[in-house]
Order: C-alpha cells, then structure tokens, then sequence
C-alpha cells in the first residue's frame, strides 16, 4: 500500500524557498514556440537568444580531435591549465584586467553566475540589478535566499543602469551589484563613466560587483568597460563571460569566471559538489576558439548590425512602437501603445502574426508595456516576421 503525504504535512517538510522563483520567461516562449510547429503552424521566431550562425569550423575541428584522440574523462575541476592560460591571457589583453590562470574556473556560463551568487550572497542581504534584466538574475538571488533590489532602467537612460539609480538603492544589506553590458534584453551599453561610478560606490560600501560580459564582443557604436580593470577593483570583481555568443558555441555549454583569490575559493567549492568540472573535449575547443582566426566572429558581429539597423528602421515605420536603438547584443525591446499587457501582447502576435516575441515583464516589472525581438535569425524572416508585426498592431485593440 502506498501512503501519499498531504499537502499540509507537504508544506512542513519542503522549505518554502522556491515559492518566490518565476520559471524562465524565455524557456516558456520557446516551449511554446516548439507547441504550435509540432501542430503544423509555421511560427517566425523572434524569441530566441542565441546566433544562427554554425560554430566556426576550426573550434569544431578542435573538439573532434579531442574526442578521437581519448579526451574524455575528467578535468582539474578549475579546468585544464591550456585553457586557463589562454582566458588568463585574454582578459590581460583585451580586458585589462590583472589575471592569472590561479583565478579561473572554467564552468558553463550560466553555472559561473549560479555559483557566485550561491557563495557570496548570504540569507537576507541585497543585491542590486538593472531591470529589465536577464530572466535568471532574480530567480539566482532567490533561490540562494537573498534579496533582488531592482533598479528601473528605461529610456531615459537608454536602458543604462547609472550610479545615481544605484546609489539610490543602497543599503547597509547590500552585497552586491549584478551589471551585464551589453545588456539582454535591452542591447544597452555602459558607459566609461556609468562602471567608474559603480566601481567608486561597490568600494566605499564594500560591495562585490558581478560583471556579466557575455555579450562584450557583440558591440557596434560603444566599447566595453570591465569594472575589474579599474584601479583597486580586481579583489571585489568577479567577472563572468563565456563562448556561447561571441563563437557561437552555445550548445558546448562553456564559460568561465575570473576572481581574485579571496573570493574565488568559496565559489570553487560549489563547483566541486556540483559538475566537478566542465565538459573535457569542450575545453579543447575552447582553446581553438580564442587562439583561432577572429574573422569568423567579425563577420557575424556585421551581419547583426546590418540585422540591427533593419529592425530598428521597421520599428520606426510602425505608429504604436518607439525604439532605443540597441548598441551592443543582438535584441532589440521596442515599447509599444495599447491596453494589454506585455504577457497578452506576446500571445496577440503569436496568434495574429504567427511571430514569437518575448514579453517584457519576462525581464522585470519596468519591461511591462515592452516586448524582446531576437534579430538572431536570417534576413528573410525578419522581414516576413516584421512585415506580420507591422500587420497585427494596425489592429491591436486599443
């Protein structure tokens, strides 16, 4: 016989921690994206967050070999010292950040960002974050029982999350302060002057600053600042990036995280009771991708600005949208005029238009009244997919 527990003898065994955890808003788009075409319906997806381009041949090449010549099992759980090296490397040159390969872990970049905020963040302390923001920044806090403290970025800022907003939410629980330039879902770049303002307020309240750059090499008309590189900040940094975007590798599941020693250990212990290591053969790729030819992700980062500038010229042509012309990433968060919510205008043009968009409200309260295009896909369905749009808001219920 079976014995099922009650809900109330439930609710008394299981913690109430994940009550507070909203499931992915963009996981949520896709599934049901994934839905309708299982039926038949041709859907134009605008939702999703990664390249359309292959992965360039010689970081294929590179993991290949890795598999053929045994390369199989277990890694140093930090990652193997080739490519510790080579990231060590890649942010003294191009980042200006004073790193070594003793303050790497290689981990998938969504694990780098877990990590951290499960090691440093504590039961009750703040930490503060740009909304709109990447859908998992908040969950992240939650699940690690902290305390998201949005600040609202909008157009008047260009979507930038400034020292003065921040400085506003500052409190003696503050821990830190989670940026992401370029931003998803926003494509907003910080400026010099925006990261020296954090840096100076993260130093004088003691606050640790977790840099997400996974975008960084995806700018057009603005350049990326590392708070790490500013003087006296590498020991409250860590900083997160990873081969997904920038290489078009997101399947490969690889990233890393530099930090300074104080900080770095308590986060490697996660590692350890978590994946122990990331993927053996991807590492190898991983050195292929930053010792390659840079051509191939030259060549993608033009095309998604051709990509950009169409979108954003579309947008302007249609009477119920007003834009912030992105300057980094491949999205674009276009306000629009009527009575629905981000939730039912999302449904409205999958219906209408048979165009998938991510709702606003996916990345924070103030991404209400807003909707995420994805310009990752070809130059065809944009146009197929903007003409629709174009379409369905010349009747949107007002």
């Amino acid at each position: 016989m079976y014995s099922f527990l009650s809900e109330e003898s439930f609710a008394l065994i299981m913690p109430g921690r994940m009550e507070t955890v909203a499931e992915s808003g963009t996981v949520k788009v896709a599934d049901k994206v994934k839905e309708l075409r299982s039926k038949g319906i041709e859907i134009i997806s605008f939702s999703i967050g990664e390249p359309d381009f292959p992965t360039p041949g010689h970081i294929v090449e590179a993991g290949i070999e890795a598999l053929k010549s045994g390369f199989t099992k277990y890694t140093p759980s930090a990652g193997i010292p080739e490519l510790r090296e080579a990231i060590a490397a890649k942010l003294r040159d191009e980042n200006h950040i004073d790193a070594g390969a003793n303050e790497i872990i290689v981990t998938p970049t969504k694990q780098a960002l877990f990590m951290t905020i499960l090691a440093l963040v504590e039961r009750g302390s703040e930490v503060i974050m740009p909304d709109p923001a990447w859908v998992s920044y908040d969950p992240m806090v939650r699940i690690a029982e902290g305390r998201p403290v949005p600040v609202r970025a909008d157009e008047e800022t260009g979507f930038r999350l400034t020292p003065e907003l921040v400085a506003e939410k500052i409190t003696e629980k503050t821990r830190m302060i989670v940026m992401n330039s370029p931003s998803n879902p926003t494509g907003a770049v910080a400026e010099r002057e925006d990261v020296k303002g954090i840096c100076d307020l993260a130093e004088d309240h003691n606050i640790i600053i977790l840099s997400d750059e996974i975008y960084e090499k995806i700018i057009y008309d603005a350049q990326n600042y590392s708070p790490a590189s500013f003087p006296g900040m590498k020991e409250r940094v860590v900083t997160v990036n990873g081969f997904s975007k920038t290489y078009s590798m997101t399947g490969w599941r690889l990233g890393y995280l530099h930090a300074d020693r104080k900080l770095i250990g308590d986060i490697q212990k996660i590692q350890t009771h978590s994946i122990t290591c990331a993927t053996s053969f991807v590492q190898k790729a991983g050195i292929a991708a930053l010792k390659g030819p840079k051509e191939p992700a030259e060549a993608m980062v033009a095309e998604f600005r051709k990509r950009r500038d169409y979108v954003v010229g579309r947008i302007g042509e249609i009477d119920s949208l007003s834009v912030v012309k992105p300057r980094g990433a491949f999205y674009v968060f276009p306000r629009y005029h009527g009575s629905m919510n981000s939730e039912e205008m999302g449904e409205y043009l999958l219906e209408k238009a048979h165009v998938a968009v991510t709702p606003g409200s996916s990345f924070g309260r103030f991404g209400e009244k807003h909707f995420r295009i994805s310009y990752a896909t070809d130059m065809e369905s944009l146009k197929r997919g903007m003409d629709g749009i174009a379409e369905a808001l010349e009747s949107v219920p007002r």
